[in-house]
């Protein structure tokens, strides 16, 4: 009979993208802080049954959970093998964990495998993987080559660095993966939330073992802290250390993109006046009531550029100033619009510059 295969955690992560699926048996809230890249949720114990057996065996002891979890395990295990699993081919691979690869991933495995799938347990689980992604985060950044795409607040970074991945550049958009935009009104109104602090490394793990050392990767001018997500040190100290290309927009270019972006906040002046007060220890009482009564009167686009040359302008250039030691040398590219000929142009103007 066939048992599974027990790889150490060098051995997955060199073949993790080969499998047919990645099954993770931990329990749903564990799954949702953190897994692997295009991980399943399969648990063999939900949260509930989890705790049931977490408290059995700190009253009644080891042998009453063991007893208890495995009847669970198994009743969970059929579930899955007559649901998501039923029409897994007699080839299908896949590979396997849960938090330590001891208990939930093995049983799960030792059935699968049984049936007679091609299954792979990871040694030591996901805090093994954990542990991995932290060491490489530590290692990789210093092992790439970064422009930073630095610029004041609408001058539009984002966009660059979509159209820039269009046009074939290696682009690394830490606020996509962050599901922020990085200011205090950086909060993206249809995303469900921002990933937990190990969901975002991970994110951002995965897209860096996919990026070529030997060609530069376009980054943008981030703070250390993306809303809630803080950037790893590493990455952080290589982008600060990195030359950079300053993009140039006018204001009436910076308003229509920032009106084009924030517009929950037009059709919701309450919401930008709750994210308004997180500035009230910078800019008092008087001047934030300033602001909300332009945008009160409807008159957007006074408040975007106030906003900007009161608040966003000076903090950015003091931070660009304090943080970005290679900003001086610095090559400028100017946008001219924010229409598709106008990301293009100044696209192709960036990556002349990066070769």
């Amino acid at each position: 009979m066939k048992e599974p295969e027990l790889l150490p955690i060098d051995a997955a992560i060199e073949r993790i993208d080969r499998f047919d699926a990645i099954i993770d048996a931990r329990s749903p809230s564990e799954f949702a802080e953190d897994h692997l890249p295009g991980a399943r949720s399969m648990p063999v114990l939900d949260d509930a049954q989890r705790a049931r057996v977490g408290t059995l065996y700190k009253q009644q002891g080891a042998f009453e959970a063991k007893r208890i979890g495995a009847a669970l395990v198994s009743r969970n295990i059929a579930d899955l093998i007559d649901g998501p699993l039923a029409d897994a081919p007699r080839h299908w691979q896949a590979l396997v964990y849960c938090w330590r690869g001891g208990n939930r991933s093995g049983a799960l495995a030792t059935v699968l495998a049984r049936i007679g799938w091609r299954i792979s347990l990871i040694e030591g689980g996901y805090r093994a993987f954990r542990r991995r992604v932290v060491d490489d985060l530590a290692q990789w950044p210093a092992r790439h080559r970064f422009t930073v795409l630095a610029g004041r607040t609408g001058s539009g970074k984002s966009l660059l660095l979509e159209e820039l991945a269009r046009q074939g550049a290696q682009v690394l958009d830490l606020e996509q993966l962050a599901q922020h935009r990085g200011s205090v009104l950086g909060h993206l109104p249809h995303a469900p939330g921002q990933p937990s602090q190990k969901r975002f490394e991970t994110l951002l793990w995965d897209r860096l073992r996919r990026l070529d050392p030997a060609r530069p990767i376009l980054v943008e001018s981030e703070s250390r802290k993306i809303g809630q997500c803080q950037v790893p040190e590493a990455l952080i100290l290589a982008m600060r250390a990195s030359p950079c290309v300053v993009v140039e927009a006018s204001d009436a270019v910076r308003s229509t993109l920032l009106l084009r972006e924030y517009r929950h906040f037009v059709e919701d002046p309450e919401r930008l006046r709750e994210r308004l007060q997180a500035l009230h220890a910078l800019h008092g009482a008087e001047r934030i009531a300033g602001w909300m009564s332009l945008a009160r009167a409807g008159d957007w686009d006074t408040f975007v550029r106030t906003l900007l040359h009161e608040h966003y302008d000076p903090a950015y250039d003091r931070s660009m100033k304090r943080n970005y030691a290679r900003l001086e040398q610095a090559h400028h590219v100017s946008l001219e619009g924010i229409d598709d000929a106008g990301l293009s142009d100044a696209a192709r103007r960036v990556l002349a510059l990066t070769h």
